[in-house]
């Protein structure tokens, strides 16, 4: 079987991966494209996953946005008609939708972010089958013109898909649970080169994603750099703070405001081997959060709009939302310091781990029963 994965985020390079490497060992045809964007092109080279970079990201802008579409579209439309593949898996790139639909070819599509709308009017409707998880309700997808019975839904989060593979979440079935048994020793290595104090305690923190369409359009119900402040401030002279950004502009800002009270990440890492390294994290956006929910760490959301994940990691009790700075301190104070909540969270988190499905057992089997007809 041909088959072409259309990769343009560093969660989609940590998602697909596993399910590529599978695959072209089975024999399968692959080709993997990909975009010009910072996080994804020095994560997918840090994996060794192979991507023919086709366009650029959009930024911000509209027109941007837009135009940079129309000319990716384009050019993956010449690519992908010579490879001719059978199937088109992607996290809902709304190109290889377009390409895929225009063309003829059957297009399965992952999705968790039904918050991210215009990415979902622009991919749901031309889906072949999408893959949701079931934290997510099908009420929330049936709104973007797919049918119930096109969306394969699984038990289990997306992170699962990369975690699985990871020798600490492998021990995380075999350990006795103790306080904090996973972690206790730190790379020291890797906290070196990054300028970490191995001596302090770290709470590391995830920025949003300020130029998604999510956020960009819509008024926010807070505004991250607010509590980032008060993080810096409160805990800065006596831990580590780490600030984790997403673009150039971003490291250019946070560099500036916080010249010596954090320490601001400029390099692209691995973002699990980092998140084993923390004590605590703090997270705008939606997969690391969850990437570090389900590792067992302390995790607090000050995410700016509302998302589906977050909501579930909260009920499951794997997640702290806070609304004000001063509740972030008073909670990531108690986290810091209460040993007996922290291994609490690691016992729920490997309960819960221990019995989610992997999404891409979901998309090899449907992939199986695709040859099969």
């Amino acid at each position: 079987m041909k088959i072409w994965f259309d990769i343009l985020t560093p969660k989609q390079i940590m998602f697909f991966k596993p399910a590529i490497d599978l695959l072209q060992k089975k024999g399968h045809d692959v080709l993997g494209t990909s975009r010009n964007y910072r996080e994804a092109n020095e994560l997918s080279y840090l994996k060794d996953l192979k991507l023919l970079m086709v366009g650029s990201h959009g930024g911000s802008n509209l027109y941007d946005k837009l135009f940079q579409s129309s000319k990716r579209i384009v050019e993956l439309t010449k690519i992908v008609s010579k490879f001719s593949p059978d199937v088109v898996i992607s996290f809902s790139s709304p190109e290889a939708s377009r390409v895929a639909f225009g063309l003829g070819i059957h297009h399965l599509g992952f999705n968790d972010s039904p918050h991210a709308e215009a990415v979902a009017r622009l991919t749901i409707p031309l889906l072949s089958k999408l893959f949701s998880p079931k934290a997510i309700p099908i009420s929330a997808w049936k709104k973007f013109g797919i049918s119930s019975s096109n969306i394969i839904r699984y038990d289990g989060l997306d992170p699962i898909a990369w975690l699985k593979l990871n020798s600490n979440l492998q021990n995380l079935k075999k350990n006795e649970i103790g306080k904090r048994p996973l972690y206790s020793r730190k790379d020291n290595q890797l906290l070196g080169a990054l300028g970490i104090n191995d001596k302090k305690k770290s709470i590391l923190i995830r920025l949003e994603e300020s130029k998604a369409a999510y956020i960009s359009n819509k008024s926010l119900r807070i505004q991250p750099l607010d509590f980032v402040d008060h993080v810096v401030d409160s805990f800065g002279p006596e831990n580590n703070v780490v600030i984790l950004c997403r673009y150039p502009d971003q490291i250019k800002e946070m560099s500036k405001r916080f010249t010596d009270s954090a320490i601001v990440l400029k390099q692209v890492i691995d973002g699990v081997r980092l998140l084993e390294n923390i004590d605590v994290f703090i997270g705008a956006g939606g997969t690391m959060t969850a990437e570090s929910a389900l590792l067992g760490k302390p995790t607090i959301s000050i995410a700016p709009i509302q998302f589906y994940i977050d909501d579930y990691l909260k009920r499951i009790g794997l997640v702290q939302q806070v609304s004000t700075p001063g509740q972030l301190i008073e909670t990531v104070n108690t986290l810091l310091s209460d040993d007996k909540k922290c291994a609490d969270i690691m016992k729920r988190a490997i309960m819960r781990i221990n019995n989610m499905e992997d999404p891409i057992d979901k998309l090899i089997e449907y992939l199986n029963s695709m040859n099969k007809k």
